[in-house]
């Protein structure tokens, strides 16, 4: 689970994350990473959110792989630098992935995203 001040909440701070300007973005099969940093939250924690669509399947369906996101996310926001909104974007193959494909996939993607945030 992610602490609440690891949790992004409102729309808007979905919005800036996925648009932004100099938001970055890394894609795969299974999720999308979108990775922005802001001078106003220099310094504060970083903070991670989930969409995950109908597309992906049903509630059943969403919300485990909305839990074994945040499951994965929550062992690796201590790599992630201060000041970073993450958006985690799951795309309908996702339903299907077991635990070890999602992380290697988090793995894979994480670094390039967040390639040039300090």
């Amino acid at each position: 689970m992610l602490p609440a001040r690891h949790r992004l909440r409102t729309s808007a701070d979905f919005t800036s994350a996925v648009r932004g300007p100099g938001g970055s973005r890394s894609g795969g099969r299974l999720i999308v990473v979108h990775a922005n940093q802001t001078d106003t939250r220099a310094g504060l924690p970083p903070r991670v959110g989930f969409v995950v669509s109908k597309a992906v399947g049903g509630s059943v369906v969403r919300n485990r792989t909305k839990r074994v996101l945040r499951h994965l996310m929550a062992a690796r926001v201590p790599g992630i630098p201060a000041g970073v909104d993450l958006v985690v974007r799951a795309n309908p193959a996702s339903s299907a992935a077991t635990t070890p494909e999602l992380s290697a996939e988090l793995d894979r993607l994480l670094p390039k995203a967040l390639r040039g945030r300090s």
